[in-house]
């Protein structure tokens, strides 16, 4: 008995359906992926350098008016023509500082107005009115 050789007519395997499958599962896990980006803080690691002085050249500057109209900073009383260059003077030494004028409830308005005036000058960016209590 003779075996007849067939070569035309070999199994072969057919794969186009596993890559159907695979080009099918991958285009699944592309689009359930989520591509969202972690928030996170950045940490800065402390360094060896010897620590800075910090300027106390902050906080507001405070004009007090009592009850009979006089005009104190910082304890010192201070003449109404005196006000403009005493500003100008706490100004530099605090550029970004705001003004806080204390009134007392009693004071004459023409003190309040002559600080209002000599800060305008100076150019203060902010000036708050505040009431001293009696």
């Amino acid at each position: 008995m003779r075996r007849k050789h067939r070569g035309d007519d070999e199994a072969e395997i057919n794969i186009t359906p596993m890559l159907d499958i695979v080009f099918i599962m991958l285009i699944f896990f592309i689009v359930t992926t989520s591509f969202i980006k972690e928030k996170g803080l950045e940490v800065s690691r402390p360094s060896n350098a010897p620590p800075k002085q910090v300027e106390q050249k902050k906080g507001p500057i405070v004009l007090k008016i009592d009850g009979s109209g006089n005009i104190t900073l910082k304890g010192r009383l201070l003449e109404r023509k005196a006000v403009q260059a005493n500003l100008e003077r706490e100004k530099a030494e605090k550029p970004d500082s705001t003004l806080i004028v204390a009134a007392h409830p009693d004071a004459e308005t023409d003190a309040l107005v002559t600080i209002l005036d000599a800060a305008e000058a100076v150019g203060v960016a902010g000036v708050s009115v505040a009431t001293v209590s009696r």
